[in-house]
Protein backbone atom coordinates (compact mmCIF):
# COMPACT_ATOMS: atom_id res chain seq x y z
CA UNK A 1 0.00 0.00 0.00
CA UNK A 2 1.60 3.53 -0.88
CA UNK A 3 0.82 6.11 1.86
CA UNK A 4 1.22 9.99 1.63
CA UNK A 5 2.95 11.98 4.50
CA UNK A 6 0.24 13.40 6.02
CA UNK A 7 -0.60 9.30 6.78
CA UNK A 8 2.34 8.74 8.43
CA UNK A 9 2.28 11.87 10.46
CA UNK A 10 -1.02 11.41 11.40
CA UNK A 11 0.62 8.33 13.81
CA UNK A 12 2.53 10.74 16.17
CA UNK A 13 0.59 12.86 18.55
CA UNK A 14 1.85 16.05 18.87
CA UNK A 15 3.81 17.04 22.41
CA UNK A 16 4.75 19.98 23.92
CA UNK A 17 8.57 20.25 25.22
CA UNK A 18 10.30 19.02 27.41
CA UNK A 19 10.39 15.20 26.62
CA UNK A 20 12.41 12.78 28.44
CA UNK A 21 13.30 9.37 26.84
CA UNK A 22 14.32 6.19 28.80
CA UNK A 23 15.14 2.94 28.71
CA UNK A 24 11.23 2.29 30.04
CA UNK A 25 9.53 5.11 28.22
CA UNK A 26 8.64 3.02 25.35
CA UNK A 27 5.68 1.25 27.61
CA UNK A 28 4.15 4.48 27.49
CA UNK A 29 4.25 5.27 23.81
CA UNK A 30 3.10 1.33 23.32
CA UNK A 31 0.34 1.68 25.17
CA UNK A 32 -0.91 4.77 23.35
CA UNK A 33 -0.01 4.49 19.82
CA UNK A 34 -0.06 1.32 17.46
CA UNK A 35 3.35 -0.25 15.98
CA UNK A 36 3.22 1.30 12.23
CA UNK A 37 2.61 -0.96 9.56
CA UNK A 38 4.84 -2.76 7.46
CA UNK A 39 4.11 -0.86 4.33
CA UNK A 40 4.75 2.75 6.35
CA UNK A 41 8.32 1.53 7.41
CA UNK A 42 9.20 0.41 4.44
CA UNK A 43 8.05 4.17 2.52
CA UNK A 44 9.24 6.46 4.98
CA UNK A 45 11.38 4.97 7.94
CA UNK A 46 13.55 1.92 5.95
CA UNK A 47 14.91 4.63 3.35
CA UNK A 48 16.13 7.04 6.76
CA UNK A 49 17.96 4.08 8.51
CA UNK A 50 21.85 3.66 8.98
CA UNK A 51 22.98 1.48 7.07
CA UNK A 52 25.09 -0.39 10.32
CA UNK A 53 21.50 -1.52 11.59
CA UNK A 54 19.65 -3.68 9.81
CA UNK A 55 16.37 -4.98 10.38
CA UNK A 56 14.66 -8.63 11.19
CA UNK A 57 11.42 -10.06 10.92
CA UNK A 58 10.98 -9.22 14.44
CA UNK A 59 11.77 -5.49 14.31
CA UNK A 60 8.65 -3.08 15.28
CA UNK A 61 8.60 0.67 14.96
CA UNK A 62 6.36 2.35 17.15
CA UNK A 63 5.28 6.24 17.02
CA UNK A 64 6.20 8.27 19.83
CA UNK A 65 5.51 11.90 18.97
CA UNK A 66 5.74 14.87 16.98
CA UNK A 67 7.45 18.10 17.95
CA UNK A 68 4.60 20.20 18.67
CA UNK A 69 4.69 23.94 16.77
CA UNK A 70 7.63 23.39 14.19
CA UNK A 71 7.01 25.61 11.06
CA UNK A 72 9.24 24.90 8.79
CA UNK A 73 10.43 21.23 9.12
CA UNK A 74 8.31 18.20 10.71
CA UNK A 75 9.89 16.50 13.72
CA UNK A 76 9.00 12.86 14.47
CA UNK A 77 10.62 10.24 17.46
CA UNK A 78 10.16 6.85 16.99
CA UNK A 79 11.04 3.82 19.00
CA UNK A 80 12.84 0.88 17.00
CA UNK A 81 12.87 -2.59 18.86
CA UNK A 82 14.82 -4.92 17.62
CA UNK A 83 16.88 -8.08 19.29
CA UNK A 84 18.97 -6.53 22.30
CA UNK A 85 18.99 -3.32 20.41
CA UNK A 86 16.42 -0.24 21.29
CA UNK A 87 16.55 2.81 20.11
CA UNK A 88 14.62 6.08 20.11
CA UNK A 89 15.07 8.08 16.65
CA UNK A 90 14.64 11.77 15.86
CA UNK A 91 13.98 12.33 12.29
CA UNK A 92 13.03 16.24 10.97
CA UNK A 93 11.65 16.08 7.42
CA UNK A 94 10.24 18.69 5.23
CA UNK A 95 6.60 19.27 4.49
CA UNK A 96 7.14 17.43 1.30
CA UNK A 97 8.28 14.21 3.60
CA UNK A 98 12.19 14.54 2.93
CA UNK A 99 14.53 13.86 5.11
CA UNK A 100 16.50 16.52 6.56
CA UNK A 101 18.36 14.94 9.10
CA UNK A 102 18.00 11.81 11.39
CA UNK A 103 19.74 11.23 14.68
CA UNK A 104 19.33 8.04 17.60
CA UNK A 105 19.29 9.81 20.54
CA UNK A 106 18.67 7.13 24.00
CA UNK A 107 19.02 3.51 23.40
CA UNK A 108 19.58 0.49 25.07
CA UNK A 109 22.17 -2.22 23.57
CA UNK A 110 23.15 -5.21 25.07
CA UNK A 111 26.37 -6.43 23.99
CA UNK A 112 27.39 -9.81 25.99
CA UNK A 113 27.70 -8.87 29.26
CA UNK A 114 27.77 -5.29 28.62
CA UNK A 115 25.06 -3.14 28.58
CA UNK A 116 25.02 0.28 26.96
CA UNK A 117 22.11 2.81 28.02
CA UNK A 118 21.71 6.63 26.59
CA UNK A 119 18.98 8.81 27.61
CA UNK A 120 17.95 12.36 26.34
CA UNK A 121 16.04 15.08 27.43
CA UNK A 122 14.39 17.44 24.69
CA UNK A 123 14.00 20.58 25.79
CA UNK A 124 11.31 23.94 24.60
CA UNK A 125 14.47 25.23 22.59
CA UNK A 126 15.19 21.77 20.53
CA UNK A 127 18.25 20.89 22.12
CA UNK A 128 18.53 17.43 23.16
CA UNK A 129 20.55 16.76 26.10
CA UNK A 130 22.29 13.48 26.08
CA UNK A 131 23.52 10.81 28.87
CA UNK A 132 25.14 7.84 28.19
CA UNK A 133 27.17 4.85 29.50
CA UNK A 134 28.01 1.43 30.13
CA UNK A 135 27.15 -1.53 32.79
CA UNK A 136 27.90 -4.95 33.17
CA UNK A 137 24.89 -6.93 32.13
CA UNK A 138 24.66 -8.19 36.24
CA UNK A 139 23.98 -5.03 37.19
CA UNK A 140 22.41 -1.22 37.09
CA UNK A 141 25.48 0.97 37.97
CA UNK A 142 27.75 2.82 35.37
CA UNK A 143 30.69 2.93 35.02
CA UNK A 144 31.59 6.12 35.22
CA UNK A 145 35.01 6.06 33.10
CA UNK A 146 32.38 5.24 30.38
CA UNK A 147 29.67 7.45 31.22
CA UNK A 148 29.40 10.78 28.66
CA UNK A 149 27.12 13.70 28.07
CA UNK A 150 26.55 15.92 25.29
CA UNK A 151 23.86 17.61 23.69
CA UNK A 152 22.61 17.78 20.04
CA UNK A 153 20.06 20.86 18.57
CA UNK A 154 17.57 20.87 16.07
CA UNK A 155 18.17 24.12 13.92
CA UNK A 156 15.16 26.49 12.61
CA UNK A 157 15.72 24.93 9.19
CA UNK A 158 15.18 21.13 11.00
CA UNK A 159 18.92 20.39 10.71
CA UNK A 160 20.03 18.41 14.03
CA UNK A 161 23.90 19.65 14.75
Amino acid sequence: MKYHFPDFVAKFPPVSMPVTLGEDTHHTFSTENEPLPVDMVEQFILPTNDPGTPDDEFTEYVPCFSIDDTESFVALVWWRAGLLNYEYVLATFSAKGELIGRRIVAFTRVNGEKVSRAVATIDEDWVVFIAEGESSGSDDFFDPTSSKTYDVEIMGDGEIV
